[in-house]
């Protein structure tokens, strides 16, 4: 009997210390990060696969703050977000914000001050009132980021993955070619000021659990606002060049989020990654050899809206096509360089003929069948301020 006593607890003493010992079950806790890239899927730590299913925050206008707290709390946003069965948020921030830090000897502005100069004295005071009414956290000292810090750590307490995107230079509505944030070296799209704030937010977010992925730069496109520029810099040669630049910074600074790759045309073309094809007007192709020690930790996204499949497609066919064409053949055996894919932004006009829009059936069709990722656009009704009207309604 002592024998059969001594044989059960040594048995479980030694079933605990197994449990204990296990690196999966020691990094169990959410969400079991750091996630890395196989092929075209992205796994956890322990090796399960992780697909994106997510919504766009915006926190790049005007005012830098993400939208909509004026209307109700983070806690309740993240909450909608996470009822709804997804488990990412793409949320957005301005390289200027960055920069106003480092101009401010590294101080950053308060979230009243930010209100205050995008929408005048008295605008900027209702709205902040609103603000701290809905998140009585917040006081006249809590800066932008801190809200950033806040975010995170409800999406933590949720369980939501934050994908951190950098959406543009210059604070403001995105996207135009003509709006001088397009490419590397127009007018605000400062080169060693963007590889500055990407490395800045990646060493802040390591204090996020919820931090998985960042982006390196949103529907990068020709700047048209010089052509001259545009003709002699908008090629896939000089974005191999920065793309390189700025997932080293990301790297450097924060070894354990995913990073983010967008192409050409506004995020609407990734084929000569895809195809390992000459990145022109170079012979130079992708390598992942190119991202020595990094290499699995690289995802590729793309946008998609209807309009870019021109008047009213109808055929299923021609948006899967498309797609694929444009990028989601990464996902597949035909790739010459797979990768996971992530869909970062897809919408349609909420103005009561979405129904009836073809494209968006099929793309909900196509996508998931695909297992490629995806985050829509966008979880807010309006804006603090944007393009100069304020409270302006997102119809998309």
């Amino acid at each position: 009997m002592a024998n059969h006593v001594w044989r059960y607890w040594l048995s479980a003493c030694v079933a605990i210390l197994e449990v204990f010992a296990s690196p999966n079950t020691l990094r169990a806790t959410w969400p079991n990060g750091p996630f890395v890239t196989s092929g075209r899927w992205i796994h956890d730590a322990a090796g399960s696969t992780v697909t994106y299913v997510g919504v766009n925050w915006p926190g790049s206008l005007d005012t830098m703050i993400p939208e909509g707290l004026q209307y109700q709390s983070i806690q309740s946003i993240v909450s909608k977000i996470k009822s709804l069965g997804m488990n990412t948020i793409r949320l957005t921030y301005a390289t200027e914000m960055i920069d106003q830090y480092y101009d401010n000897d590294e101080t950053d502005v308060t979230i009243q001050k930010a209100l205050t100069n995008a929408l005048g004295q008295d605008s900027g005071r209702a709205v902040y009132d609103k603000i701290i009414a809905n998140n009585p956290s917040f006081n006249d000292e809590t800066t932008r980021l801190e809200v950033y810090d806040a975010i995170a750590a409800e999406c933590a307490k949720q369980e939501i993955y934050i994908h951190l995107d950098n959406h543009i230079s210059k604070a403001g509505w995105c996207c135009s070619p003509l709006d001088g944030n397009s490419w590397w070296g127009d007018e605000f799209f400062n080169i060693d000021n963007w590889t500055r704030g990407l490395s800045f937010m990646a060493t802040h977010g390591k204090t996020w659990p919820s931090l998985t992925s960042m982006s390196l730069r949103n529907e990068l496109r020709i700047p048209l606002n010089n052509v001259t520029f545009a003709s002699s810099s908008y090629s896939w040669e000089r974005w191999y060049t920065y793309v390189k630049q700025g997932s080293s910074a990301i790297h450097k600074a924060n070894g354990d989020v995913l990073i983010f790759l967008s192409g050409l045309d506004s995020d609407q073309d990734l084929s000569p990654v895809v195809n390992g094809t000459a990145l022109t007007p170079g012979s130079a192709t992708f390598s992942q050899g190119d991202f020595s020690g990094f290499a699995n930790k690289l995802v590729l996204e793309l946008h998609a809206y209807d309009n870019i499949f021109g008047p009213g497609p109808s055929n299923c066919t021609t948006v899967k096509v498309k797609l694929f064409n444009a990028g989601l053949k990464a996902l597949t055996d035909e790739a010459e360089n797979q990768f996971p894919v992530v869909l970062t932004e897809f919408g349609l006009l909420q103005n009561g003929t979405a129904s009836q829009d073809p494209y968006i059936s099929c793309l909900l069709d196509y996508v998931p069948s695909a297992n490629a990722g995806w985050m829509i656009w966008e979880i807010g009704g309006s804006y603090y301020i944007r393009e100069g009207t304020q409270d302006q309604d997102e119809s998309w």
